[in-house]
């Protein structure tokens, strides 16, 4: 990670002026970068739930197939570069770090060569844009755990605030319409126009799901569902505009791995498939709407498992790409980075949302996105 010494404080407001904030943390879920790293990084992800390391390395195959490299930590570094640059050609003068939840760099160590550069004001944008626990609170989580750890160094951690979920932000759902619309080129054409949308995100427990989102304490919940329903919902419209075509689509799920006996959402998206080809379906497109980019479940839930199925069916499939670094999504985060500095500085700026649930909160309420602990966040 490279080191940027802390501004001066800024003063008055300019279209690209971030004050409050004197850095942006991107913060992601980390992955293993070699075969080493498998095991360890597994039992970081699943700490606290006393699963054995027969298990641990029984799921590490997945890594193993690619060499024992998640694609995640390149990606970021790809997502990192790319946030800098932009920021560099608008005039945006904010320095990003990059920092992760279950591998290196971890994020208290970036918060600790943050704080000690003399940063006190910091926004955080993490790689995942809906709510869930583990999309939101649970990141939040490990934020006031890092910078409770740096005050029991004796250091005086800075004030870290975080973006909102951004799911329904222009920058994102835009740019993964036109990946939909690539993937259909990529489909034989005498079958093109019947292709079926199949968005896939990752399952949750519905119990989980039940709670995620405000006031999910008292029985509101359900954002998760939503939330991608709508992402769905305006993407395969926008489609559907560009191509004059109007086409069956589903929200489904993937990634499946807690206890049988626990109900998790469903429908799985390989059982979705042998579904869709049962019922005379003759092309699909899958749709990762649930991720920022190509990690291992994309690559291998997906990329892998996913095609398989379809291959072995003879049911014509493709997979859409996700946002990664398209400088689209990047011009989105320094968007939002620009909107909260104007409303942290008493300001109302715009706040772009599409779909029908309009933008998200800035500040997540107490009893937000409950999880399996309840730890400060």
């Amino acid at each position: 990670m490279s080191h940027n010494p802390a501004p001066a404080a800024r003063t008055g407001s300019h279209p690209t002026d971030p004050s409050p904030y004197d850095a942006l943390l991107l913060l992601s879920f980390g992955g293993p970068e070699g075969p080493e790293d498998v095991v360890p990084f597994l039992e970081n992800v699943t700490r606290g739930r006393g699963i054995p390391r027969e298990r641990l390395e029984e799921v590490g195959r997945h890594y193993f197939l690619f060499g024992g490299v998640s694609p995640i930590n390149e990606q970021n570094r790809r997502l990192l570069a790319a946030l800098r640059s932009d920021f560099a050609a608008q005039g945006l003068d904010l320095p990003v770090h990059w920092g992760n939840r279950n591998w290196a760099p971890y994020v208290t160590d970036t918060l600790r060569e943050m704080t000690r550069a003399g940063y006190r004001r910091i926004l955080t944008v993490v790689t995942s844009a809906y709510s869930s626990y583990s999309g939101c609170r649970q990141y939040r989580e490990d934020l006031a755990g890092a910078l409770a750890a740096l005050t029991e160094e004796g250091l005086t951690p800075p004030r870290v605030d975080k973006l909102r979920v951004y799911y329904n932000h222009p920058g994102f759902l835009r740019p993964t319409a036109d990946g939909v619309l690539a993937a259909l080129e990529r489909l034989p054409e005498a079958v093109r126009e019947r292709a079926q949308l199949v968005f896939t995100t990752h399952s949750i427990p519905t119990a989980a799901a039940d709670v995620t989102g405000p006031g999910s304490a008292h029985g509101a919940g359900g954002a998760y569902v939503a939330q991608h329903l709508d992402a769905a919902r305006w993407i395969a419209g926008a489609v559907q505009e560009a191509t004059g075509v109007r086409r069956p689509w589903q929200l489904v799920y993937q990634s499946r791995s807690g206890a049988p006996e626990i109900p998790w959402l469903e429908p799985d998206v390989c059982d979705h498939l042998r579904e869709l080809h049962a019922g005379g379906a003759e092309a699909v497109v899958i749709i990762p709407v649930g991720f920022v980019s190509d990690h291992m479940e994309v690559l291998y839930d997906l990329d892998t498992e996913a095609m398989e199925v379809a291959e072995k069916l003879g049911l014509p499939a493709v997979r859409s790409a996700t946002v990664g670094d398209d400088p689209r999504f990047v011009a989105a985060l320094r968007d939002l980075v620009l909107e909260r500095a104007a409303t942290e500085r008493g300001e109302r700026p715009e706040r772009c949302a599409l779909g029908a649930l309009g933008p998200g909160h800035d500040v997540c309420p107490v009893d937000c996105c409950r999880g399996r602990a309840d730890r400060p966040a």
